[in-house]
């Protein structure tokens, strides 16, 4: 009980400063200003007695207009800044063009009355027509495609963009494709990519957060390469949840293609008709051809699944199954290729050893008991 008798009055300070600060904080601050302005309003009208009205009725004059600025204040601050730019370009446009029309009439014979009529309507309509019409066009101002942000899909119909996957970015050979030229144009990376990108860059596992990390870099090694256009796209799909589904739906729209690793995303977007580059295809295919009856000289690095293979991988990663190179390892050897397969995960070689192939040497045999016992003959 007493360590609550204590906490009690201390707690009691603490709540002062928030409600004080509650009080006086920014919406204090802007009554105060309204306040003011309603004040000075009232005191300039009191003193310079516009329309000839002195007094209170002068007074009552700057009541009414700063009733007026007020309103208009409060419903300025519920617009968006986009149609305030437009109603200001538009207002100001319809004072020049107000003003060309002021110059010709001032030229005219007419009466000074009939002038100033012409005048002072044209100075209030076009203005309040460039505001109405500026503030209604600003949200499609406010659409516009700007440097780094694209809302609307890419000018070149012609020629289709790429999209970049996460799994393209984060596997890294996209950057030495893009560097050897063949890769041109314009590649996209939607803001949820970037998101998705971020989030595997923090994860809290480090072999994750290397992963992501390392995508970053290739896409900030891609923008530094100035034949390409490299863009961030703005889109999103909000009732669409997966970044796979997402950029299929945006290659849609777009009519653009996918770069992507992914065999689960490769495979939907080819069943929906989506064009996909696929990094790992590209690989395989640049593989060297090897056809049945070529020799080559590989060298046997471990031994196979039966009993007398051994295993041999090329430069690219190829593996190469080689019949009674076992007795072969760490060794080269030349082979004769017999036959080629092709497998989801990459192409496989299979030879034979050719006959031209190093032999093994003898070991060194034991002398024999013959031998050893020559001399004692002797």
């Amino acid at each position: 009980m007493s360590h609550a008798r204590f906490n009690h009055p201390s707690s009691a300070p603490e709540g002062a400063p928030a409600a004080a600060d509650k009080f006086f904080g920014p919406a204090f601050d802007f009554w105060a200003m309204r306040f003011a302005l309603l004040g000075i309003t009232c005191l300039l009208c009191y003193t310079l007695s516009p329309f000839g009205l002195r007094g209170l009725p002068a007074a009552g004059i700057g009541f009414l207009m700063a009733m007026v600025i007020l309103l208009a204040e409060l419903r300025l601050r519920r617009a968006e800044i986009s149609g305030l730019m437009g109603g200001a370009v538009g207002a100001v446009l319809g004072l020049l063009a107000s003003l060309l029309i002021t110059l010709v009439i001032s030229r005219t014979a007419e009466p000074e009355s009939t002038k100033s009529f012409f005048e002072f309507s044209s100075l209030l309509g076009l203005a309040y027509l460039g505001l109405v019409i500026g503030f209604s066009k600003a949200p499609s101002i406010r659409q516009a495609p700007s440097a780094k942000s694209v809302e609307l899909p890419f000018p070149s119909a012609g020629q289709a963009s790429k999209l970049l996957d996460t799994s393209a970015l984060i596997d890294g050979r996209i950057a030495d494709i893009c560097e050897t030229h063949f890769l041109d144009g314009t590649l996209a990376v939607p803001r949820f990519v970037l998101h998705e990108l971020q989030l595997v860059a923090d994860s809290s596992d480090s072999l994750k957060r290397q992963r992501g990390r390392r995508g970053l870099e290739v896409l900030e090694r891609i923008q530094k390469m100035a034949w390409l256009d490299v863009r961030v796209l703005e889109h999103d799909f909000s009732a669409i949840s997966g970044v796979d589904l997402k950029l299929i739906e945006l290659a849609r729209q777009t009519n653009s293609k996918i770069v992507t690793n992914d065999f689960n995303l490769n495979k939907i977007a080819r069943v929906q008709g989506i064009a996909i580059l696929n990094v790992n295809e590209l690989a395989n295919a640049m593989k060297p051809a090897v056809l049945p009856g070529e020799s080559m000289r590989v060298l046997i690095l471990r031994e196979g699944k039966e009993p007398t293979q051994g295993v041999a991988y090329l430069e690219d990663g190829t593996m190469v199954v080689v019949d009674g190179a076992r007795r072969f390892i760490n060794r080269t050897v030349d082979i004769l290729v017999t036959s080629t397969h092709q497998t989801p995960a990459g192409k496989m070689i299979f030879g034979r050893m050719e006959d031209r192939a190093e032999p093994i040497p003898p070991r060194p045999s034991a002398p024999s008991a013959s031998a050893t016992r020559a001399p004692d003959s002797v």
